[in-house]
C-alpha cells in the first residue's frame, strides 16, 4: 500500500478518535478548552504509547498536522456533537471504527520498524484502545475495558489478522483490508448483538457437608 495512503488513513484514524473525545466533552457539557483536551487525549493517544514503546520520535512531534487535525475535529464537535448524537450510538461506533483502524496501524509500524509479529500485535492493541481507555478514565465513566463486551479482544483479532495475512501473502492491501474488517466485524457484534467472550467463572466451592 502506498505510503501517501497510510498517511490518510492515520489521519483518519486520529480524526474519528478525536471526534469520540468531543463527544464525551459535550455530554459534560465542557467549555471548548477541555473540548480541545478530550480530542487530544484521544486522538493521540494510543499511538503516543505506541511509539515511546517503540523507542521512536512520538509521531505528533515529527508531523504536526495530527494536533490540527485534532484541532479541526474539536471545533466541529463543539457545534455539531448535538447532530452526531442523533445518530444512535455515535460515541461507541466511532470508537469501532477507530478501533479497527489503529489495530492495523499500529501493528504495521512496528513491522515496518522491523520488529516481530508479537510486538506488532501488541502494539496494535495498544495504539487501538489506549486513547480511549485515558479518554473514559479522565471523565469518570465506565471504560469498556472493564465491561464484558468485546473491547480489546477486537484490536487483538485485527492485529493479529493483519500481522498473520501480511507474513502469509505479503499483500499488504489484503492484510490491512482484512485485519479492519476482523476488528470492526467482533466490535460491531459487541454493539449491536451484545456479543462477549466468556468471563472467568471460580470452581464452584463444595458443600462442607458433602466433603463429611
Amino acid at each position: 500500500m502506498p505510503s501517501e495512503i497510510w498517511q490518510y488513513l492515520d489521519f483518519l484514524g486520529v480524526a474519528v478518535f478525536a471526534a469520540t473525545g468531543g463527544l464525551v466533552a459535550a455530554r459534560l457539557r465542557q467549555d471548548f478548552i477541555a473540548f480541545l483536551f478530550f480530542c487530544l487525549l484521544t486522538g493521540i493517544g494510543g499511538g503516543t504509547l505506541r511509539d515511546l514503546l517503540l523507542n521512536v520520535p512520538v509521531f505528533w512531534t515529527v508531523n504536526e498536522t495530527y494536533l490540527y487535525v485534532c484541532f479541526v475535529v474539536s471545533i466541529a464537535m463543539w457545534f455539531f456533537a448535538h447532530k452526531v448524537e442523533a445518530w444512535g450510538r455515535p460515541l461507541r461506533w466511532l470508537d469501532a471504527i477507530g478501533i479497527a483502524a489503529y489495530s492495523v496501524m499500529g501493528a504495521a509500524k512496528a513491522l515496518s520498524l522491523g520488529d516481530n509479529v508479537a510486538v506488532a500485535v501488541l502494539m496494535g492493541v495498544a495504539s487501538a484502545t489506549f486513547g480511549g481507555i485515558l479518554r473514559d478514565v479522565i471523565a469518570g465513566q465506565p471504560s469498556a475495558l472493564l465491561q464484558r463486551e468485546i473491547y480489546l479482544a477486537a484490536a487483538f483479532a485485527g492485529a493479529i489478522t493483519y500481522t498473520a495475512t501480511l507474513m502469509t501473502t505479503g499483500d499488504s492491501n489484503l492484510a490491512a483490508g482484512l485485519g479492519f474488517a476482523m476488528a470492526l466485524i467482533l466490535r460491531g457484534g459487541a454493539i449491536a448483538r451484545d456479543w462477549y467472550l466468556p468471563s472467568y467463572a471460580p470452581p464452584e466451592t463444595k458443600n462442607a457437608d458433602k466433603l463429611d
